[in-house]
């Protein structure tokens, strides 16, 4: 056998173990996995937010960051417009946003606002309940594990990503 055709055939194989590896890993270890990019049409999200609001002008520099075309309306309202886009009142954050025809509730990071405009699930939007400590706008000392969840008009909820 040619010692070219068994170095070759050696490194096609290592290439494609090295791939599934970093792939598997990527999974088990809860990672963001690349999404593709995010439809031009849906790349406009309006956030409403407290003026005063500190943390929610530190996500809107996220998101922007991420590429999405942001409209911050200020407002002292924020219960109102939570109720009027369907946040259920146990998922309540700081700030609330509106992308496409879905509801983004608090500090989700942008990839999976993406993911999600790509997605395009049966649900009113994502949220973060609360404020977590290291969720994007609330980056600080220390950072703890949260979850995204995923709410639908009937008040159900399920874990889309955990962080």
């Amino acid at each position: 056998m040619n010692p070219t055709h068994t170095s070759s055939r050696r490194a096609f194989v290592a290439s494609i173990v090295a791939a599934a590896s970093t792939a598997m890993a990527t999974r088990l270890l809860g990672q963001a996995t690349p999404q593709p990019p995010m439809s031009r049409t849906l790349r406009d999200i309006v956030v409403y937010k407290d003026p005063n609001c500190g943390c929610c002008a530190e996500w809107v520099k996220h998101i922007k960051a991420a590429g999405f075309k942001v409209n911050v309306q200020d407002t002292k309202e924020m219960e109102t417009v939570k109720r009027s886009y369907g946040v259920p009142k146990a998922l309540d954050s700081c700030h609330t946003g509106r992308i496409g025809k879905y509801t983004i509730e608090g500090h989700v990071p942008a990839d999976l606002i993406v993911r999600l405009v790509n997605e395009q699930p049966k649900a009113i939007g994502l949220a973060v309940p609360g404020m977590p400590m290291g969720s994007p706008g609330m980056e600080g000392g220390r950072k703890d594990a949260y979850q995204v969840l995923l709410f639908d008009s009937a008040g159900n909820t399920s874990v889309y990503a955990k962080r």
